[in-house]
C-alpha cells in the first residue's frame, strides 16, 4: 500500500475510526486501541495489560486450571466493559487467542465459558496464523527484506523465513517463556548451571531439524514483550540516551552478559533489572535462553527489536491493510507520511522543502563537495517532511516542539540514531549552530557533520519555500572558485525566497560548514 496521499491534515473527526484488538497470550493480555483513518494515518490511542498467565500449569496437565480461567474470566470483564465504555461496535472488537489456549484440552469449555458470561466470541488463531501475523508486524515496521522474523510469548515460538518481503517458511515451537520457565528454571533463587544446559539443550534440540535456520540471512527481527525487554535493558547497561527499543539491535555479546546478570540473581530480583518489567521477571531468563540459541544456531549478528507485536500485525492485515498483501510500499515512507498528516496542517509546503533539499543535497554531492554517509538522503528527506510538526504545539519555538514529537515517536524502520539524527535536523531548521547535545551517545563518527550540512540544506530550503506557494521549481548549488552559487528555476514570483534567503539564509553557517561563501545567481 502506497501512502501518497498530500490530502492536508484537516480531517473531521467522523473520518476518524477506531478498532480494539486483543490478544489473549499465554502470559500476559493486551487490548490496544488503534484510531485511524482510512489511507491517510493511523496510531495507537489506548491500551489496557493483565498478566493473566493463563498457561500456567498448562505443560503438565495440559489444560488451563479454574485459577487460571477465573483470572482470566475477570480480565475478560474488565476488557469488555472497557470496549463498551468507549463506544466500540462489537464488530470493531477483534478478540484473539494464542498457543496456551490453542493448546489446551479444555479450550473449548472456557471459549463457550467466556460467550456465556462475558458474551464475547473469542477467535484462536492456528500456530501458522500467529506467526503470519507476526511476520505482517514485522516487514511493515522495520526495513527487513531477507532474513528471519521471531515472535516469542509465553507459550510458543516462532519463527518466519522472509525474502524479498515475502514469508517463505513459518514454523511454531512449544518454546515459550512460561513453558520452559515451569519445566526447567522452576526455582526461587539463581539459576543452577544444569538447569541452564538441559534448557538450552532442549531449545537446540528442538531447533535441530529445521535446516532453513542457518540459511536465512544475516537480519534477525524480534518481537515481543521479552525482545521489547531484553533490548531495554542492555540500552540501560550501555548508557545510551532512550528513545526506545524500536530498531535497537541487541548483539550476543550484550545478550550473554544479561543472561549471566539475570541467572545470578534471585528469580524475585530479576525484574528489578533495569529495563525489564516486574511482571516478567521470572520468565525473563528463559526467553533470553532461547533468543540466544536462534542467535548463534542462524549465526546472527544481533536481533532487531521492533515496538510492534502480533496485535499490529492482525490490525494492519485486518483492518488497514489489503489482507492478501499487507505490505506498505515503503516503511520509512509510510512512516515518516503517517507521522506527518497527524500532525502537518500544509502537506504541499512541507513536501516542496523536502523536494528542494534534495536537489541541493544531490547537487552538491555530484560535484564532489562533500561525500554523504549511507542513508543520509533518506534522513534529510525525513527531516524535511517532518521539520514543521511542531506547529501542531504553538508557532513559537515549533522548531524545539517538532524535536519533541519525532522523539517522542516510533517512526518505524528508523533506528535511534537515525530518529535522534532526524529530531536534530528539524530542530536546527530555523537558527543556531547544530549539534546532537545529549543524543550524541546515539550518533557514530562523522554524525555531527552530517547532522551540520543537513540542517543547513534544510534551512536554505525552508527560505526558498518562504511563501508556502512553490515558487521555486528547482534549486541547485554550483561550485565557483571559493564560493557556491545558488541557481533557482521559478515557477512564480523569486522576490520573495531571494528576499528570504539574502536577509535570512544564513550564509555565515553555510561557510562554515561548507567551506565555501553561498552566492546567489
Amino acid at each position: 500500500m502506497s501512502w501518497r496521499s498530500t490530502r492536508a491534515a484537516g480531517h473531521t473527526e467522523h473520518d476518524n475510526r477506531q478498532v480494539a484488538v486483543i490478544d489473549l497470550g499465554s502470559n500476559s493480555w493486551r487490548l490496544v486501541v488503534f484510531t485511524y483513518c482510512p489511507g491517510q494515518w493511523w496510531k495507537r490511542t489506548d491500551e489496557l495489560y493483565e498478566t493473566v498467565r493463563i498457561g500456567a500449569g498448562l505443560d503438565a496437565s495440559g489444560s488451563l486450571n479454574r485459577e487460571a480461567i477465573e483470572r482470566g474470566l475477570e480480565t475478560l470483564a474488565v476488557f469488555e466493559r472497557f470496549c463498551v465504555a468507549n463506544g466500540l461496535a462489537r464488530r470493531d472488537v477483534l478478540w484473539f487467542a494464542t498457543s496456551a489456549i490453542r493448546d489446551a484440552s479444555n479450550r473449548d469449555e472456557f471459549l463457550a465459558e467466556a460467550h456465556a458470561k462475558i458474551g464475547i466470541r473469542i477467535e484462536v488463531l492456528s500456530a501458522e496464523d500467529e506467526a503470519r501475523y507476526g511476520y505482517v508486524a514485522a516487514v511493515n515496521t522495520t526495513t527487513l527484506s531477507d532474513g528471519l522474523v521471531l515472535e516469542i510469548g509465553g507459550g510458543s515460538m516462532q519463527l518466519i523465513q522472509v525474502q524479498d518481503r515475502r514469508a517463505t517458511e513459518l514454523a511454531s515451537f512449544q518454546l515459550g517463556a512460561v513453558r520452559l520457565t515451569e519445566k526447567y528454571l522452576s526455582g526461587s533463587g539463581p539459576a543452577k548451571k544444569k538447569d541452564l544446559a538441559r534448557l538450552r539443550s532442549h531449545v537446540r534440540k528442538t531447533l535441530g531439524d529445521l535446516d532453513w535456520l542457518p540459511r536465512s540471512g544475516e537480519r534477525l527481527v524480534g518481537l515481543g514483550g521479552a525482545v521489547r525487554n531484553l533490548a531495554a535493558a542492555a540500552q540501560h547497561a550501555t548508557g545510551h540516551y532512550d528513545l526506545g527499543v524500536q530498531g535497537f539491535v541487541l548483539t550476543p555479546e550484550r545478550l550473554d552478559e544479561l543472561v549471566q546478570t539475570l541467572a545470578a540473581l534471585p528469580v524475585a530480583e530479576r525484574g528489578s533489572v533495569e529495563g525489564i518489567k516486574p511482571g516478567r521477571g521470572d520468565i525473563i531468563l528463559a526467553a533470553a535462553l532461547v533468543i540466544e540459541a536462534v542467535l548463534e544456531m542462524g549465526g546472527f549478528a544481533g536481533i532487531e527489536a521492533t515496538e510492534a507485536g502480533l496485535r499490529e500485525g492482525v490490525f494492519l492485515a485486518r483492518t488497514l491493510l489489503d489482507d492478501q498483501e499487507p505490505l506498505f510500499d515503503d516503511v520509512r515512507e509510510a512512516a515518516v507520511r503517517n507521522l506527518a498528516v497527524q500532525y502537518e496542517s500544509d502537506l504541499a509546503h512541507v513536501e516542496h522543502v523536502a523536494l528542494l533539499s534534495l536537489q541541493m543535497h544531490d547537487s552538491l554531492v555530484t560535484q564532489g563537495l562533500f561525500k554523504p554517509k549511507p542513508g543520509e538522503r533518506d534522513l534529510l528527506w525525513a527531516a524535511s517532511m517532518l521539520h514543521d510538526v511542531g506547529m501542531t504545539i504553538n508557532y513559537d519555538d515549533h522548531h524545539k516542539h517538532s524535536r519533541y514529537l519525532i522523539v517522542s515517536a516510533e517512526l518505524p524502520g528508523f533506528d535511534p540514531r537515525e530518529r535522534a539524527l532526524i529530531a536534530q535536523m528539524t530542530r536546527y531548521h530555523r537558527k543556531g549552530a547544530p549539534k546532537l547535545g545529549e543524543l550524541a551517545t546515539l550518533g557514530e563518527p562523522g554524525d555531527e557533520e552530517l547532522l551540520e550540512r543537513c540542517a543547513v540544506i534544510l534551512r536554505l530550503a525552508e527560505h526558498l519555500e518562504r511563501g508556502r506557494d512553490q515558487s521555486v521549481s528547482e534549486a541547485w548549488l554550483r561550485a565557483n572558485g571559493h564560493g557556491v552559487d545558488l541557481h533557482l528555476e521559478a515557477s512564480g514570483d523569486l522576490m520573495l525566497p531571494r528576499w528570504s534567503v539574502e536577509r535570512y539564509g544564513d550564509g555565515e553557517a553555510f561557510q562554515r560548514v561548507f567551506g565555501r561563501r553561498l552566492l546567489i545567481g
